[in-house]
């Protein structure tokens, strides 16, 4: 297989996590691109959350590179979501789009789920630690 048809295989996503260090909380968001990674990550958050980052004050936290069998005979998703840390933002919080989310909200750092998606928990704690992390899932 080529680069160019790996390259066309692969799910892109950006994710954004927002972090209140008075208050100690995060906003975690996801989506894929069509665009350069930084442009996705801060306009799916204005549009969906209503809080405005400048590009420039992402920092890296986490990247995800992972596989899945889709169910067709040789079917195989790859992905990789580059995860962005985030301290600045302007605007208020809200759930912008709640036919896809159910809820939008502040969570206390201590306060978050063990049953996220993709050790999400783990991957705040960590970037919150300001270590940048490296998360392989579905390989052998």
């Amino acid at each position: 297989m080529t680069d160019t048809a790996l390259a066309a295989s692969t799910l892109l996503a950006a994710a954004v996590i927002v972090h209140d260090p008075g208050s100690d909380r995060v906003v975690l968001l996801r989506r894929g691109p069509g665009e350069p990674v930084t442009a996705t990550a801060v306009r799916e958050l204005a549009e969906e959350t209503g809080l405005v980052v400048d590009p420039a004050d992402l920092r890296l936290a986490h990247v995800v590179h992972g596989r899945r069998e889709t169910g067709t005979r040789g079917g195989l998703l790859t992905f990789l979501t580059v995860i962005f840390l985030a301290r600045r933002w302007r605007g208020t919080l809200r759930n912008a789009e709640p036919h896809k989310h159910a809820e939008a909200r502040w969570t206390p750092v201590g306060e978050l789920p063990a049953n996220s998606a993709a050790s999400a928990d783990a991957i705040v704690r960590e970037a919150l630690a300001g270590d940048v992390g490296l998360g392989l899932h579905g390989w052998p």
